[in-house]
């Protein structure tokens, strides 16, 4: 499939620029509102970087902070460590692994021309 036709498979309507790639250093996160929504984006790797977006809010603590948590695996998974209570959160799915009841939303996200996309 090519890139245009990956950016394609959501909604055109839905496909909103965050920033170029290079912005978010590789196994970060950075934070973005969109549609009112905090959405915290990750990049996962550097020579072959995957990006992947969950809701910022934790569940667990009620505060916009899981952009700023630990990017690791447990098996896997690729996850979030958040940095208050410490539970991780799946980038590909959004559960909380240790309390699936508190997991987040999940949104489709690429890399298209350099740029970072999130379908929301």
């Amino acid at each position: 499939m090519n890139a245009m036709n990956e950016l394609n498979s959501a909604s055109a309507d839905n496909w909103v620029v965050i920033c170029p790639l290079t912005d978010i250093v590789p196994d970060t996160g950075v934070c973005a509102l969109l549609q009112g929504r905090h959405v915290a984006v990750f990049r996962v790797g550097d020579a072959a970087p995957r990006v992947y977006a969950i809701d910022n809010v934790d569940p667990n603590a009620g505060a916009s902070v899981l952009s700023r948590g630990l990017v690791g695996s447990i098996g896997e998974r690729v996850v979030v460590a958040s940095p208050i209570y410490k539970q991780h959160f799946d980038l590909a799915s959004g559960e909380c692994i240790e309390a699936p009841e508190h997991s987040v939303a999940a949104w489709p996200a690429r890399v298209f021309g350099g740029m970072v996309w999130v379908a929301i």
